[in-house]
């Protein structure tokens, strides 16, 4: 049964868009309906693959946003030189299909019986993956502590801006701190500046408490936030790692 199961994860299935949300003028969620989905953990992606007229076969990968036990959802930020992105963001409409298979991973996973304290760096679409765990946190009713450092360049840049305040407002445990890097609007509360090791320093848990890491992002953001984290006493082996780019 097992190996049923791995098969059917790595076996291309037609999934069919059933909803679109615009997160921010470069990003869009697409909500999915996949018959055959075997379900997914909070932090694992799967494989979009798309066929052209010609034959011609491009395909990337991209987190999973939902939360565990909702069909599947993909948030996608549009590259202006990808061969999928485009598509998925600007052209794709409710009733369109395409293939995909997953979910894959599981390295770069939380389940709400892992308790915290949970700390959450993300930088840019990075919040994707995270995301799913703080929905799956909500789901499950876990109180565990979590706090989530949301690096982005504007404020409306942010994705998931408005269910993040939401969330952030109903005192469960969870805390969510954000910085901007480029512009900030009147009334700025939040940082403004990089994540570095001094902005980790006051964000994250105090080393002894042993807090489980999940860091996603660029490559650049995701080699140095470990690392920062490690200097202040962090243990390595409790932080995960996650990188995105051109080519997923």
């Amino acid at each position: 049964m097992a190996g049923a199961a791995v098969l059917g994860r790595l076996t291309w299935q037609v999934a069919e868009v059933t909803g679109l949300v615009e997160e921010t003028p470069g990003v869009r969620t697409l909500r999915l309906d996949v018959p055959d989905w075997t379900g997914h953990r909070a932090g694992q992606h799967l494989d979009v693959r798309l066929t052209a007229e010609d034959g011609y076969q491009a395909s990337r990968s991209y987190s999973i946003a939902s939360a565990p036990g909702e069909p599947p959802a993909i948030t996608v930020e549009r590259l202006d030189d990808g061969e999928v992105s485009p598509y998925l963001v600007d052209e794709v409409i409710v009733g369109d299909r395409f293939e995909l298979r997953g979910p894959v991973g599981g390295y770069f996973v939380w389940e709400a019986v892992s308790g915290g304290p949970l700390l959450l760096v993300a930088g840019g679409s990075g919040i994707v993956p995270l995301m799913s765990m703080i929905r799956h946190r909500a789901a499950e009713g876990s109180t565990a502590p979590a706090r989530l450092l949301y690096s982005s360049r504007t404020l409306a840049d942010v994705v998931y801006r408005e269910e993040l305040e939401r969330r952030a407002a109903e005192e469960d445990g969870l805390e969510v701190f954000q910085t901007l890097t480029r512009e900030r609007p009147d009334g700025w509360a939040g940082f403004a500046r990089r994540v570095d090791d001094e902005l980790l320093a006051e964000v994250a848990w105090p080393p002894e408490d042993a807090a489980r890491g999940f860091v996603c992002g660029l490559t650049g953001f995701v080699e140095a936030v470990p690392g920062g984290l490690v200097r202040l006493g962090h243990a390595p082996e409790l932080i995960r790692t996650e990188r995105f780019g051109a080519t997923g």
